[in-house]
């Protein structure tokens, strides 16, 4: 299958929006975990003390609320940086999943309508992953392969 070039979007133009995007939404979710991480017990009674109307069990709020601010802190650190992008990205694709399912089911459709922005840009960045140039990622691959040339060019 042949692909015609796109006569309305450069890929350098593409490569340069998709890379802040990246970092935008890494900021973003490095400092959701990291203004909580200092106060995790806090945030984990908080989500039990919203949740303790619904059918979900008290330890099944706790243990995942426990969690929220580090994966969102290290998600954040590495979608930022461009670092195992794709990786980081789904893990944090994954965790809206949790976070939706929650504030749906307390009928937060206003925070519900945020989520699905999350969730929006989480599907742009993964499905865009080939425009993941400006990255550490990118950056080491193109220094293995050169690595890998090199090394072939000396057994030659």
């Amino acid at each position: 299958m042949h692909h015609q070039p796109n006569p309305w979007f450069r890929r350098r133009d593409i490569v340069i929006a998709y890379t802040l995007l990246r970092i935008v939404l890494g900021i973003n979710f490095f400092n959701h975990g990291f203004t909580r991480l200092g106060n995790i017990p806090g945030f984990a009674q908080s989500m039990v003390d919203l949740f303790q109307d619904t059918f979900i069990p008290e330890p099944l709020v706790r243990a995942p609320a426990l969690l929220v601010p580090i994966v969102e802190f290290i998600v954040g650190f590495l979608v930022t940086l461009g670092l195992v992008t794709q990786a980081a990205l789904v893990t944090g694709f994954g965790l809206m999943i949790v976070l939706m399912y929650g504030v749906t089911l307390l009928q937060n459709w206003d925070t519900a309508t945020s989520q699905l922005i999350y969730c929006l840009v989480f599907f742009i960045l993964i499905a865009g992953n080939s425009f993941n140039d400006i990255s550490i990622d990118a950056w080491w691959q193109r220094r293995k392969t050169r690595s890998q040339r090199l090394d072939s060019s000396e057994t030659h």
